[in-house]
C-alpha cells in the first residue's frame, strides 16, 4: 500500500512498478515468436508487445488514479482498455464521465454515463499490477509538487519506444516510457529498458530509470561526455535531409544514430552524447514527456528548435511539430547552430505553463537571440561542465546546484 500522501509520489511509484511487469509482456512477446505486427502508416508501426504493454500500463494505472487523466500511443486500444478495469473481478468505475474524458470515450458510455462493457474483450490478470515500488516512497515530495490534485496530472504513456529497432533485433534501443506532466509542466517520468544488460550473461536483465524535477534520477550511473568532441545522437529509423541537415550543422565529431527518444535521452544523461537533435514534426507528447522530466532532474535542456519548452496538458496537439533539441549543457549553442531554414519549417510549439516551482530551478527555453549573436557556436573541448553551465544561465534558467544523479 502506498504509503506516501504525494499524489504525483504514489503515480510515479505506481508507474515504475507497473513498468516492470510491461517490460515482462514485451520479453515475452518476443519470446513466444509472433510479433503480430500491423503497419499505422509510414516507417509507423506496432505489434503485439506494444499493444499488450500499453493494455497492461493504462489498465494499472487507470484503476489505482481513475480520475486521472492517462494518453497513450495506441489511442484506439486505450479505449478498448477503459472498458477492461470495469469487470467484476477488477471493480467499478465511478457512474460520472472522468474529466479527462479523451476523444470517442463518450460513445463507450450510455445515456446513465455508464460505461458500455464488451463481453469479448477480456485482459489477463497478470497485466494488472497494483504494487507501488517502495523505494520511490521513501523518498520526500519536492514542496510545489505537495498540493497537486487529479485534474493538474496527465499521464503520457509509450508502451513501447522504438518499435523499429524492437522488430529488427536492436533490443537495447528499446524502452518503456511513462511521463507525469503537472499543470502542463513534464515534472516526472520512468524510462525502463527491457533489455539492459541482455549482451552479458550473468547481470540483471533490464533497468528502470526514474526521476523527479527538485528531486534528482534514479537508477543509473552518470559519467562526463568526452570534453574533446562533440557527440551528437539523432534518429537511426525516422531520418531524411532535414535531419541530417540539422545534425550536420552541429559539426560533430561523431553522429549516434539510435531508435527510440527514450534511448537517446539516456545517452545523455549517461554522458555518453552531447546532443540530440531531430529536425522532424514526428515525436509525439508520449516520446518526451518521460525523457524530458528526466533530463530536467539532472540540469539537462529538452525544448524544441525555437527555444520553447513544451507543453504537456491534456488538451494539446500530441505532435511536437517544433522538432527536438536536448543537450546536457550548451543548449543555447546547439540551439543556434540549427539553420534558419530549418527552424522556419518546424512549427512553435505550445509553451509549457507556468508552474510555481517554490524554489526549484528549472531549466526553461534557451536564449535564441543570444544564441545567434554568437553564431551558435559549439567548439569540442569547450562545453562547459553542469556546474558551469548553471553560473552561466541567468536567474530564471538555471540547472540545480545538486547536479549528482542520486542512485
Amino acid at each position: 500500500m502506498a504509503s506516501n500522501p504525494s499524489l504525483v509520489m504514489r503515480i510515479l511509484s505506481a508507474s515504475v512498478a507497473v513498468s516492470n511487469r510491461a517490460s515482462n509482456i514485451i520479453r515475452n512477446v518476443l519470446t513466444k515468436g509472433d510479433l503480430g505486427i500491423v503497419e499505422k502508416g509510414k516507417n509507423d508501426l506496432q505489434t503485439e508487445a506494444d499493444r499488450s504493454a500499453q493494455r497492461c500500463i493504462v489498465a494499472s494505472l487507470h484503476k489505482q488514479f481513475p480520475n486521472v487523466a492517462i494518453f497513450g500511443e495506441e489511442d484506439e486500444m486505450t479505449q478498448r482498455t477503459l472498458s477492461f478495469v470495469n469487470k467484476p473481478q477488477y471493480g467499478t468505475l465511478s457512474s460520472s464521465v472522468p474529466h479527462w474524458t479523451p476523444p470517442k470515450i463518450l460513445e463507450l458510455y450510455d445515456k446513465n454515463q455508464n460505461l458500455q462493457l464488451d463481453p469479448q474483450e477480456t485482459i489477463p490478470k497478470d497485466f494488472i499490477e497494483l504494487n507501488f515500488d517502495e523505494e520511490v516512497l521513501k523518498h520526500t515530495c519536492p514542496e510545489y509538487l505537495k498540493d497537486t490534485k487529479d485534474e493538474d496530472v496527465v499521464i503520457w504513456v509509450d508502451p513501447l519506444d522504438g518499435t523499429a529497432e524492437f522488430t529488427q533485433g536492436f533490443l537495447d534501443h528499446v524502452t518503456v516510457l511513462i511521463g507525469i506532466s503537472v499543470k502542463g509542466n513534464a515534472v516526472a517520468g520512468v524510462v525502463h529498458q527491457p533489455w539492459f544488460n541482455f549482451e552479458k550473461p550473468g547481470l540483471p536483465l533490464g533497468r528502470c530509470i526514474w526521476g523527479v524535477i527538485g528531486l534528482g534520477a534514479f537508477g543509473f550511473e552518470r559519467e562526463t561526455p568526452p570534453p574533446n568532441k562533440v557527440i551528437v545522437t539523432t534518429s537511426r529509423s525516422h531520418s531524411d535531409r532535414m535531419v541530417t541537415e540539422a545534425v550536420e550543422a552541429c559539426n560533430p565529431d561523431e553522429v549516434v544514430r539510435v531508435g527510440g527518444a527514450g534511448h537517446k535521452v539516456l545517452l545523455l544523461i549517461e554522458g555518453k552524447v552531447h546532443a540530440y537533435v531531430f529536425a522532424s514534426k514526428g515525436c509525439k507528447k508520449w516520446d518526451t514527456c518521460a525523457p524530458e522530466a528526466i533530463l530536467h532532474a539532472v540540469g539537462g535542456t529538452l525544448t524544441d528548435f525555437h527555444g520553447i519548452r513544451m507543453n504537456y496538458s491534456a488538451d494539446v496537439q500530441r505532435k511536437n511539430t517544433g522538432g527536438v533539441l536536448a543537450t546536457v549543457a550548451d543548449h543555447g549553442k546547439f540551439l543556434g547552430c540549427i539553420p534558419e531554414h530549418i527552424r522556419d519549417a518546424m512549427d512553435k510549439s505550445s509553451p509549457a505553463p507556468e508552474l510555481d516551482f517554490k524554489g526549484v530551478v528549472v531549466c526553461g527555453g534557451a536564449d535564441l537571440e543570444k544564441a545567434k549573436q554568437n553564431n551558435g557556436q559549439v567548439s569540442a573541448g569547450k562545453s562547459p561542465s553542469p556546474e558551469e553551465n548553471a553560473e552561466s544561465k541567468s536567474s530564471s534558467d538555471k540547472v540545480p546546484n545538486d547536479f549528482n544523479t542520486k542512485l
